[in-house]
């Protein structure tokens, strides 16, 4: 039976059911003081809500990934080459995520490459990097997509996070769940293997000056795609995933932003768009 420790049992229910804790056991509990989202983390997922210093995580039991991951870039977290030590993430029951053993054969049969939410490239530099290669934080993702536009986008994230004037550089991601793909086959327990990815970035504190571009890739994308292609908006986003992003920003606010691709996709390599100036209600 599943024994979460008092850490385990903040890191779970923190953001969430912190009210079912009682004094005695909040005091116990060391709560990470990272803000991974800044202008409120996506709602409209499920009850698992896990905090670290890393990323910030929704953890969806029934397909057995999550639902959202949010993290936080800046100059100091990125590092090259940190190993991929698979574990099963200890704050999540076994029946509601799943182990290394379970992606076994899925490279072979399906081309599916154990693919980082919140990537290690980015996020390996901080102390406690090892909860990146919790399987909570993966979700098999196709090599192409993974090795391609989907890596070059990573890269593009870093190399933000590393340029003079910009502080920091948030990020939201997911998967979406619009057709079948298959079933992993070294696996007995019930999933669902996601259909595509969205992701969402940002720069400074906040969106609202336009600094955002948010995507949505298939799994099926080309290795040789340009992510650039695959740029929408943020209400598009989601309308298909479910969720609510950046809701800590008044309502207007969201509406403009929201309904509009943004500007930073012009910073990041791409050919400018007819966008147009952002005005707020």
């Amino acid at each position: 039976m599943y024994q979460p420790s008092s850490i385990e049992v903040g890191d779970r229910f923190q953001q969430v059911k912190e009210v079912k804790l009682s004094s005695t056991q909040r005091s116990r509990v060391e709560i990470p003081t990272v803000d991974n989202c800044a202008v409120g983390c996506p709602s409209g997922g499920d009850e698992v809500t896990i905090v670290r210093d890393a990323y910030t995580l929704n953890n969806n039991g029934s397909t057995k990934f999550a639902n959202w991951v949010a993290y936080k870039i800046t100059k100091d977290t990125p590092a090259p080459n940190r190993p991929r030590n698979w574990k099963t993430d200890p704050a999540i029951p076994p029946d509601e995520t799943l182990n290394p053993v379970d992606y076994n054969g899925a490279y072979v049969a399906l081309h599916l490459d154990r693919g980082h939410q919140a990537n290690l490239a980015s996020m390996g530099g901080i102390a406690e990097w090892e909860p990146l290669n919790y399987l909570s934080n993966i979700t098999p993702q196709h090599e192409d997509l993974n090795r391609g536009a989907w890596a070059r986008l990573e890269d593009q994230e870093r190399a933000l996070g590393k340029t003079p004037g910009i502080d920091a550089v948030y990020v939201a991601t997911g998967p979406l769940y619009e057709r079948t793909i298959g079933s992993l086959p070294g696996t007995n327990k019930v999933h669902t293997i996601p259909s595509g990815y969205w992701k969402v970035i940002f720069l400074g504190s906040s969106p609202a000056d336009g600094q955002y571009a948010a995507f949505v890739m298939e799994q099926n994308t080309p290795r040789k795609a340009n992510f650039c292609n695959y740029q929408v908006t943020v209400a598009e986003i989601e309308e298909r995933s479910g969720l609510t992003l950046w809701s800590n920003l008044p309502d207007n606010v969201q509406a403009a932003l929201k309904s509009r691709k943004g500007g930073l996709s012009q910073r990041i390599g791409c050919a400018p768009g007819a966008l147009q100036p952002i005005a707020f209600p």
